[in-house]
C-alpha cells in the first residue's frame, strides 16, 4: 500500500466523537447524570461546543478538547472516538 491507498483510505473514514455514548457510561458507572450545561462547566468549555460535539457527527474537536472530556468522564481517548470507515466518503473535511 503506498501514501496515495492511504490518502483515498482516510478520505473514505469519518472520526466520530461518541459524546452521548460517553455521557451514558458515565451515568451507568457513578449514577451522577450530567446535562450538557455541567459537563460544560467541569470542562470549561462552552455549552454550544458540548452541545455541538454531540449533535455534529463531522465536529473537529481538539486534542486539548478531548482530553477535557474524557477527563470529565473519565473515559479514554479511545473510548470517545470512533473510526467510522462506513461513511463512503460522504464526510465534511474542513
Amino acid at each position: 500500500m503506498d501514501d496515495s491507498d492511504i490518502s483515498n483510505n482516510l478520505d473514505a473514514d469519518t472520526m466520530l466523537i461518541r459524546l452521548r455514548e460517553m455521557m451514558d457510561a458515565y451515568e451507568a458507572r457513578t449514577g451522577e447524570h450530567l446535562t450538557y450545561g455541567e459537563l460544560a462547566t467541569r470542562t470549561q468549555l462552552s455549552r454550544s461546543t458540548i452541545e455541538s460535539m454531540a449533535t455534529r457527527s463531522s465536529y473537529n474537536a481538539s486534542l486539548d478538547t478531548i482530553e477535557r472530556i474524557c477527563v470529565a468522564l473519565h473515559c479514554l481517548p479511545g473510548e470517545l472516538l470512533r473510526l467510522d470507515t462506513d461513511q463512503g466518503g460522504g464526510n465534511e473535511r474542513r
